[in-house]
């Protein structure tokens, strides 16, 4: 049985709502022959780019 810190009593972890699962995409499809990309979120632009090693960077 687990506390329920908003109220201090148990809470039955097979009523509580399971969390949503975190959405997956492949970079392929995000980058596709690519090596970079802009992505706009709240106004400001992101670039998310390939390293020579193959690994994934995102800068403002």
């Amino acid at each position: 049985m687990q506390i329920d810190a908003s109220s201090d009593r148990p809470s039955d972890p097979e009523s509580d709502p399971a969390p949503a699962p975190t959405p997956m995409v492949d970079s392929r499809s995000l980058l596709g022959d690519g090596r970079e990309l802009k992505i706009r979120h709240d106004g400001e632009i992101y670039r998310l780019r390939v390293t020579r090693n193959g690994k994934l960077i995102l800068n403002k």
